[in-house]
């Protein structure tokens, strides 16, 4: 194990950590927003914009994000939509995120009784009071360690950024390889630099869930 090769290419290893994160929290923040979205669509049954959220989810959770991000760097240019990589690595995330995002908040929703929601109306709540105060803190709750495994998800996706051009944890790893035939230390440096950026993450999420189940939500 060459610890000198590992030390001098640490920094690029910095560097493209810094790039993953913050692909990772513009993709995760626009998928949250666009999951409660379809979510609260889907639990008011809106007609003809259900058939659309279904579609989508399905459409989202069965092509793998190597493939949307395919279509969006290399397919949109050629009907004339031109994106950066980094758009493009948000977008699909985004596109990604949403479904499970969706399906996390949904469960959440229909966890949460018919009676609760009934019960805010009778004593003078407005439907959307009822909503902001009753039924959404309790359907996030629920959804809490799903959301989380969400979010670790998404960060681990991002390991294909590197098929559109940007110098992600992945992209560095494999050109130093292809450079210096250092494949061992190449790939502990990201399986470490993953670890650093994970681990808190999945801590976070145990403590958090454990605090809200025993503070009595998602029962």
């Amino acid at each position: 194990m060459d610890i000198g090769f590992m030390t001098q290419y640490a920094p690029m290893y910095v560097e493209a950590a810094k790039l993953t994160l913050r692909l990772s929290i513009a993709g995760i923040l626009l998928s949250l927003v666009a999951g409660l979205v379809c979510a609260l669509i889907q639990y008011y049954k809106v007609p003809v914009l259900k058939r659309i959220v279904a579609v989508y989810i399905e459409l989202s959770r069965n092509t793998p994000l190597l493939v949307q991000l395919f279509l969006l760097y290399f397919g949109l240019p050629k009907m004339g939509i031109v994106w950066t990589s980094e758009t493009c690595a948000v977008i699909g995330l985004t596109f990604l995120g949403g479904s499970y995002m969706a399906e996390a908040f949904r469960s959440g929703l229909e966890s949460v009784d018919k009676i609760q929601f009934e019960s805010g109306l009778s004593i003078g709540l407005e439907h959307s009071q009822v909503m902001r105060y009753i039924v959404i803190p309790q359907a996030l709750s629920t959804s809490v360690p799903a959301l989380c495994a969400n979010v670790i998800f998404l960060i681990k996706e991002t390991s294909v950024f590197s098929v559109v051009a940007l110098a992600d944890l992945m992209y560095v790893a494999k050109d130093l390889i292809g450079l210096y035939y250092k494949t061992e230390e190449s790939l502990l440096m990201l399986v470490i630099a993953y670890l650093i950026i994970l681990l808190p993450i999945s801590i976070i999420a145990s403590i958090l869930e454990r605090r809200l189940r025993y503070a009595g939500f998602g029962n």
